[in-house]
């Protein structure tokens, strides 16, 4: 096995999953010992439960997959979360807000749940959703996550259009300038693609569970999705 391991935020995260298959996944990534499996609100204790003592973080998203949820609802869940033991948060940016120009607004709700991470020392990843916004929305957010005290800037939910691209991590990584960190997402189904992310100064890939085997022994996963 490579080291990419450690990169993979593995994503058990589609709707449909019954506990059963959220479980089996679970396991599989503790197993893989990648960095952490990033899972859907409910199944918190489940993976609290499952991932005690194993070197596999527990990661929940928040206002997934659409960002639109009220701010007041965004910071309720932080809150939430947190009581309920996890490490790690991704949330969904409000990027129609932020196609709308409204970046006061854009920036009043991720702050409010930096805000709330920060006071308890709980990571949080902002998603961008990339395959929607333009070069300057992008560094627009960017800059707000930056000032606001997000730990890492992150391209897509793997749920609404085209994953990560280079040419979109390398203007993050560039715009942030490592005052945050940068997670490629969606799409990345096989260890030369992961591999290119992390050399080119990513520190967290999002890839969905059922690729995170290939990956971390050097393969790849036919098909699409995250």
């Amino acid at each position: 096995m490579n080291t990419l391991n450690r990169y993979l935020d593995a994503a058990v995260l589609k709707p449909e999953m019954t506990q059963q298959e959220a479980t089996d996944a679970i396991k599989a990534c503790i197993e893989l010992e990648t960095f952490s499996v990033c899972v859907r609100p409910y199944d918190i204790p489940l993976a609290k439960k499952l991932c005690e003592g194993t070197n596999t973080a527990v990661c929940v998203v928040l206002g997934f997959p659409h960002g639109d949820q009220l701010t007041n609802s965004k910071a309720s869940e932080a809150k939430d979360y947190i009581g309920l033991g996890v490490d790690e948060i991704d949330m969904v940016a409000n990027y129609g807000l932020a196609k709308s120009g409204a970046w006061d607004a854009v920036k009043a709700d991720i702050a409010a749940v930096a805000e709330v991470a920060k006071s308890s020392n709980t990571l949080l990843k902002v998603i961008f959703e990339t395959a929607h916004l333009n070069s300057e929305e992008i560094k627009q957010l960017c800059e707000i996550c930056v000032e606001v005290g997000a730990d890492y800037v992150k391209t897509s939910t793997g749920f609404n259009g085209e994953g990560a691209k280079e040419e979109d991590v390398k203007l993050m990584i560039e715009t942030v300038a490592g005052r945050a960190k940068v997670k490629p997402s969606g799409g990345i189904r096989d260890a030369a693609s992961a591999q290119r992310f992390v050399n080119m100064g990513a520190e967290r890939l999002g890839v969905g569970w059922t690729s995170c085997e290939a990956i971390s022994k050097g393969g790849q996963v036919e098909g699409s999705g995250y």
